[in-house]
């Protein structure tokens, strides 16, 4: 897959097939479109392409809105190459580019600027200023500018019953099980690894303590997590707790991992973290040594559940 950072240095030569959207999350309803985009690319000789934006719409166009998204731009482009596509454009997202007509979208971005032959797009799909525009203009459209609109119906996307506003609250309430469910894939965090007050050490458990960059990642809600994670080439499995570390009086949010088995410094490397279950809340305990004991049952809780 060729990553292109925006339209404008899109390579014309190459006539597409492509899909429009934000793809957040790009859940098991999303791989339907990118399903479909992939087949119809490859039947009629096309390159299959994904325009999406970044930042998000709704971080430009809604300040006070604090938008929370399932996957780094990272993340994104990883999950989007494992699917096999050609082209992603990852075009920035400005006031000035929503004020666009739709005429002017279709006839100067898909048409003249990333040659569009095939556009393969979901049956809600909205564009152009104000999303004044729908599929029928499209269609509209295409027979204008002389290109195919394939629709996905609302029965194959709307199926699945999914969407990334589900799996967002899912996750914000702990149910990280339903959201992997709907994700297709463990829901992941990505970050640096960098020093913590090495407390966990003293007691047997020792933690990678976990830094995300991109503050609009949404990291799920407090508790202690079942991970898993893949470190010179090997899975390796552990438990995760997301919090304020109570007991000894924390005050910064924090996200820590306890790998089982595992002795390497890990400092300033990065790390993604794909999480499969979660075991309980976070607690603070009356001392450091019922903090041990429970560390204790979760590392049993959790290896009982990974040898299931």
């Amino acid at each position: 897959m060729i990553t292109v950072q925006s339209i404008d240095k899109y390579d014309k030569e190459h006539p597409t097939a492509i899909t429009i959207g934000t793809f957040d999350g790009v859940h098991i309803g999303h791989r339907k479109i990118l399903g479909k985009l992939i087949e119809n690319a490859k039947s009629q000789n096309l390159k299959s392409t994904v325009l999406t934006f970044f930042p998000h719409p709704r971080m430009v166009l809604q300040k006070d809105a604090e938008i929370k998204l399932l996957n780094t731009i990272d993340e994104k482009k990883m999950i989007l190459e494992d699917l096999g596509l050609d082209f992603l454009i990852i075009h920035p997202f400005t006031k000035a580019f929503s004020r666009l007509s739709a005429t002017g979208f279709v006839r100067d971005i898909l048409v003249n600027s990333l040659r569009a032959k095939k556009i393969i797009i979901g049956y809600d799909h909205r564009f152009g200023r104000n999303r004044d525009a729908n599929i029928n203009d499209l269609i509209a459209f295409g027979s204008v500018f002389d290109f195919e609109v394939v629709e996905i119906p609302a029965q194959e996307v709307d199926e699945v019953s999914v969407s990334s506003t589900k799996i967002r609250k899912a996750l914000q309430e702990g149910n990280v099980e339903i959201a992997n469910t709907y994700l297709g894939y463990p829901y992941m965090l990505t970050g640096e690894v960098k020093k913590g007050k090495g407390l966990g050490r003293t007691i047997g458990f020792a933690t990678a303590n976990l830094f995300i960059k991109e503050t609009y990642k949404l990291v799920p809600k407090n508790g202690v997590y079942i991970v898993q994670a893949k470190i010179e080439g090997e899975k390796v499995f552990g438990m995760m707790n997301i919090g304020y570390n109570p007991t000894v009086s924390g005050t910064a949010k924090s996200i820590e991992i306890h790998f089982f088995d595992f002795k390497s410094d890990l400092y300033d490397q990065r790390l993604q973290v794909d999480i499969l279950a979660r075991i309980r809340d976070e607690h603070k305990f009356e001392s450091i040594t019922a903090l041990k004991n429970q560390l204790e049952k979760d590392k049993e809780t959790s290896l009982s559940i990974l040898n299931k």
